[in-house]
């Protein structure tokens, strides 16, 4: 397993795909499978049976995993796509972006 540098919370844009330019907010990282659900992207449709939390039951709209490869992270100074680094500062290990070198 390789160690990913987006983290859940960060804003990432689509590079590559059928949703490429949209942007959103991470909602969960899949290590195992190297993906990440982002917000609002890669909607799927899901149908579903009726139950006691959803008693209509019917069809949902839901975020689907997209691959880390196919996302970038967004430099929030510069507002554009960025790589990360990973540089120690004192004792302890911090992400900085490649293109404005600020501490995410």
């Amino acid at each position: 397993m390789i160690k990913l540098k987006i983290k859940s919370g960060d804003t990432v844009r689509v590079i590559a795909g059928d949703h490429k330019g949209s942007e959103g907010k991470v909602l969960r990282v899949l290590r195992e499978k190297n993906k990440a659900v982002v917000e609002g992207v890669n909607m799927v449709s899901k149908h579903t049976k009726p139950s006691a939390k959803n008693p209509q039951g019917g069809i949902v709209k839901k975020e689907a995993p997209i691959h880390i490869s196919n996302i970038a992270l967004v430099d929030p100074k510069t507002k554009e796509t960025t790589k990360v680094g990973v540089r120690t500062e004192g004792d302890k290990n911090v992400r900085f972006s490649k293109k404005s070198n600020q501490v995410l």
